[in-house]
């Protein structure tokens, strides 16, 4: 079964919501109130046991706050898939303009996932804002296994039927170049995937194939003319004798 988020309300799908301007990655991916009882805190931003670095093939890095306050058991699969290499190599299979990119599919349908189980649902009270990053399920709530899905633009319909476990605090620019398309035509990919406490190396660009010239071409009016068969050379002739004077 598809592992996709289900398709929101046309008037959902329709909001255009703009996140107000931060001083701080950390105040953006900051979304909770702290004087709630039986709340769990979050991770230091800076914990690098909790920061997921997504190396793209759009050309640069993008790290995600994990939040395993609200969304433990995703946050540990995320984590356990990374450090197996899972996502390394994987495209980003379903990408709608002004909505999500979705990927983690070894299949590159939106059908696949990991040999691991899947997980329940951990439904929370994080929004579906900009940069949020949720699990992808089928019908069943409790269907999420290794498929994620990063937002382009807040969609709150969304809200509390998916699992939100994260949040993009750097790099949001290239998660915008992320191909379009259901599959897109080109898809764009996941590099590698690393967990931060893991000290991953310097980004290192995806290189770029060079392109195919293809069969040679002749122009119109150009072909090549076939050359004249080639005469046999003249036999030597026998030098004359020279004149001798008689008497």
């Amino acid at each position: 079964m598809m592992a996709s988020p289900i398709a929101v309300p046309a008037q959902a799908q329709k909001q255009a919501e703009v996140l107000p301007k931060f001083s701080t990655p950390a105040k953006a991916a900051q979304v909770l109130e702290t004087n709630v009882a039986d709340r769990l805190p979050p991770p230091p931003i800076t914990d690098k046991e909790n920061l997921w670095v997504l190396d793209l093939s759009t050309g640069g890095r993008v790290t995600i706050w994990l939040r395993p306050d609200v969304a433990p058991k995703m946050v540990e699969r995320v984590k356990t898939l990374t450090r197996q290499h899972f996502y390394d190599g994987l495209a980003f299979h379903r990408v709608i303009d002004g909505f999500m990119a979705q990927g983690g599919d070894p299949k590159g349908d939106g059908t696949g996932g990991s040999s691991l189980p899947n997980i329940p649902a951990e439904f929370n009270y994080l929004p579906h804002v900009r940069g949020s990053v949720a699990a992808a399920r089928a019908d069943d709530p409790n269907s999420a296994n290794s498929q994620f899905y990063i937002v382009f633009q807040p969609r709150f319909a969304l809200d509390k039927k998916y699992t939100v476990f994260g949040r993009v605090i750097d790099g949001m620019q290239y998660v915008d170049k992320i191909e379009r398309g259901e599959p897109p035509a080109n898809p764009s990919k996941i590099i590698h995937a690393y967990v931060a406490a893991d000290n991953p190396p310097a980004f290192v660009p995806a290189p770029v194939a060079a392109p195919s010239l293809g069969a040679p071409v002749t122009l119109p009016g150009a072909a090549a003319k076939p050359l004249p068969a080639r005469r046999p050379a003249p036999k030597a002739t026998p030098a004359k004798k020279a004149a001798t004077a008689t008497k």
